[in-house]
């Protein structure tokens, strides 16, 4: 006879295995580097597992695991002011191997568009990761980031901003294209 905790250890497996591309997605758009985004995913997902009857009752569950990422990226990011989120040089960057059916490896320069994220600030990343790389609305991008949807559409519309002023990624992108 199975018990409620090997349910539950099974019903997060299932979760977890289908998530995990995704997540560690969007922990890379984030952390710009392979490790912290292993690291970032990891975590949100432990955090996750503990709360699991929290998550797996909540109405969307991948809402709830998206906040507790941003929770946990933006927390690490508090701890470390002083440090910038894209290295002075880009030779401590770890390559993001190309994954053909993700829709970012489209972009005509991947690493282009990746330093050019990397070099918002923390928050405006963040907007710009969920509502373009997400998808998702801009209550859905609140919910996440714990923020109005005024805070979401000024800090997506600064970073889209910043991100249209950097020459490198202009050329990469065609005229007319959505930055």
């Amino acid at each position: 006879m199975r018990d409620g905790k090997q349910d539950r250890d099974e019903e997060f497996g299932r979760f977890m295995t289908a998530r995990w591309p995704r997540l560690l997605r969007t922990a890379f758009l984030l952390t710009g580097e392979r490790h912290s985004a292993e690291d970032l995913a990891q975590s949100t997902l432990e955090r996750a597992y503990t709360a699991w009857r929290r998550v797996g009752t909540a109405d969307d569950p991948d809402a709830y695991v998206r906040r507790v990422m941003i929770n946990l990226h933006a927390r690490r990011h508090r701890r470390r002011l002083k440090e910038f989120l894209a290295p002075k040089d880009d030779s401590g960057l770890v390559r993001e191997e190309a994954d053909h059916s993700d829709r970012i490896t489209r972009a005509v320069d991947r690493e282009v568009l990746l330093r050019a994220l990397a070099q918002l600030p923390a928050r405006q990343r963040q907007a710009v990761v969920l509502r373009y790389w997400e998808d998702l609305t801009e209550t859905q991008t609140a919910q996440a980031m714990g923020c109005s949807v005024g805070t979401v559409k000024s800090n997506t519309a600064k970073g889209i901003a910043k991100l249209r002023l950097i020459p490198a990624l202009a050329d990469a992108v065609p005229q007319g294209g959505r930055a």
